[in-house]
């Protein structure tokens, strides 16, 4: 399927960018984070966003706030779960899909945990 598609190159080019994959589709209750990852000192929660080149609606703006509130509510268990002490940044990769040439666009720190 397109959205696994998208997760591959994802994993690929966050390597060649030097970060190590930690977990794929990692859940926590009805909540799945698509990569988590690491570069250095800092854990990455990454929202992968896959389109195929007709679609009208940009990958990244298709992530709600209501699945963020999900990924961080995942991220505070993740971090918990595996007593981390490091710096945290919650990225979205979006990905236009096709089978000559890909575009992916990497939104590093693209939403922020809020006070509410």
């Amino acid at each position: 399927n397109i959205g696994r598609k998208g997760e591959q190159l994802t994993r690929e080019y966050l390597k060649r960018e030097g970060y190590a994959i930690l977990e794929s589709n990692w859940k926590f209750k009805k909540t799945e984070i698509d990569l988590i990852a690491q570069k250095e000192n800092t854990i990455c929660f990454i929202e992968v966003k896959t389109r195929s080149e007709y679609c009208k609606i940009e990958p990244i703006l298709a992530v709600s706030l209501h699945q963020q509130k999900r990924i961080l509510l995942g991220a505070h268990h993740y971090i918990e779960q595996n007593s981390l002490d490091q710096e945290v940044r919650f990225d979205v990769i979006g990905i236009i899909y096709n089978n000559k040439q890909n575009k992916l666009k990497h939104i590093k720190e693209a939403f922020y945990p809020t006070i509410d």
